[in-house]
């Protein structure tokens, strides 16, 4: 149709189905009816690069008028002549992915290897379950919706505090029968969930969703490390829960590794996947191939080596610690824990890791340095573990023993053997 001087709303009104009208004040500014009775506003032009594109304005009606939609035509054409391209602009906003979207890719990335951690290594599944769980329970609720590149730091910031109030609390059906997660938040989820954010958010730099990280600098709640430590009122009943267990019939492989984890130290993870093939007694020493500080070679007291040879013992390639069924770790052991320190009658806050930090804690007591106390319990950041590539020496396997005796002493068990130097440890032979 021929321009017309500016279009007005009874030219507007007197579209007919499929037809177009353009103003005759703005060039490739016009009014387009559908075979419907919408009418959009159009801006046709062409970029710096020569290409002609398509611009929908809004559909005629509030807030669009005439005049409107030719003010905007007008800013448009402004962006166009600075080398914008506000048709592409739209679209890629329109197609953008969102987090939902970005979070599954992270996850199978990661998954297949291609996302390595700071030690340069795939993340292990335990951590990517962990993930998992975070993503679908706190980030999935609250953030799933929203465009990769729309996301600000308020928005994280936000966030934060909305997983820290209990804003994601729920109760979950997981993929176990009969299983139920409860979902709580709270502050250290909160910081924690914020750290995996960050990670998620640098991914999609990479990728050029967006040019920038919107979790750097917001600023997290502390991460409240856990100090607990058991007292000696608490370790005596720690061992009068075990010998109850052991009354009750509970299952031994589990009051072991309870026993275990009190007298070496170990994450609660690295007992339960300690396979036979991994431990020497002769030497008294563990080699776990792959932990959250890397390989470690472990010094085992002789009140651990004790715990281990009353242990069915199989085919080297099984598991120390037998799960009730099945071949992979024992899954139930966090509720069979939960039967022994109902037994003892120890607080909520005793858990596994209460143990660890236990015997950390008496290692200190009893004036060892930081480096023999991290070389005991393959603290993360230490290399001294890694100069210990064939056995522990005789000054570790003393500390071992030193602290484990102190532990079975507090417990109310019989203290451990006196360790013998070694002098050809290196050279021995199984």
């Amino acid at each position: 149709m021929v321009a017309q001087k500016r279009i007005g709303l009874k030219d507007v009104r007197q579209l007919g189905p499929g037809q177009i009208i353009w103003d005759g004040a703005v060039v490739g500014y016009g009014a387009r009816r559908q075979k419907s009775t919408a009418i959009s506003y159009v801006l046709f032009y062409r970029t710096q690069e020569g290409r002609q594109r398509w611009h929908t304005i809004g559909r005629h009606g509030a807030p669009w008028t005439p005049d409107m939609a030719r003010d905007e035509a007008k800013r448009i054409l402004g962006l166009v002549a600075c080398g914008a391209d506000p048709a592409v602009t739209k679209r890629t906003k329109r197609t953008a992915r969102t987090i939902t979207e970005l979070c599954e890719l992270y996850i199978a990335d990661a998954t297949a290897g291609r996302l390595l951690t700071r030690r340069r290594s795939a993340k292990k599944p335990s951590t990517l379950a962990t993930d998992h769980g975070r993503i679908e329970r706190h980030i999935k609720p609250l953030l799933g919706q929203y465009k990769v590149a729309a996301v600000t730091r308020e928005d994280i910031d936000q966030f934060m505090h909305d997983v820290a109030a209990g804003k994601t609390a729920d109760k979950i059906k997981t993929t176990k029968k009969r299983g139920l997660a409860h979902v709580r938040g709270g502050k250290g989820t909160a910081s924690r969930t914020i750290g995996l954010l960050g990670a998620i958010f640098a991914y999609a730099v990479r990728h050029r969703m967006r040019p920038d990280n919107p979790v750097r600098g917001v600023v997290r709640f502390a991460d409240g490390k856990r100090e607990r430590r058991l007292s000696g009122d608490e370790y005596r009943s720690l061992g009068e829960a075990l010998q109850k267990a052991e009354a009750a019939n509970l299952w031994p492989p589990a009051i072991a590794a309870a026993r275990f984890l009190a007298l070496t130290g170990w994450r609660r993870g690295e007992v339960l996947s300690l396979r036979w093939f991994d431990v020497d007694l002769a030497r008294r020493t563990a080699t776990l191939p792959d932990t959250k500080s890397g390989r470690s070679v472990r010094p085992l007291s002789n009140a651990a080596c004790d715990a281990l040879r009353g242990l069915t013992r199989t085919d080297d390639r099984d598991l120390a610690f037998r799960p009730t069924r099945g071949a992979s770790r024992m899954g139930g052991f966090p509720k069979l824990w939960a039967r022994i320190a109902t037994l003892g009658k120890l607080p909520a806050d005793v858990t596994p890791h209460t143990l660890r930090h236990s015997f950390a804690s008496l290692a200190g007591d009893l004036g060892y340095s930081e480096p023999t106390i991290a070389a005991l319990v393959g603290h993360k950041g230490q290399s001294i573990t890694s100069r210990y590539v064939h056995a522990a020496d005789a000054v570790l396997l003393a500390a071992a023993d030193a602290v484990a005796d102190r532990t079975a002493e507090l417990m109310g068990e019989r203290k451990g053997s006196t360790v013998v130097a070694l002098p050809r440890m290196l050279g021995a032979t199984p």
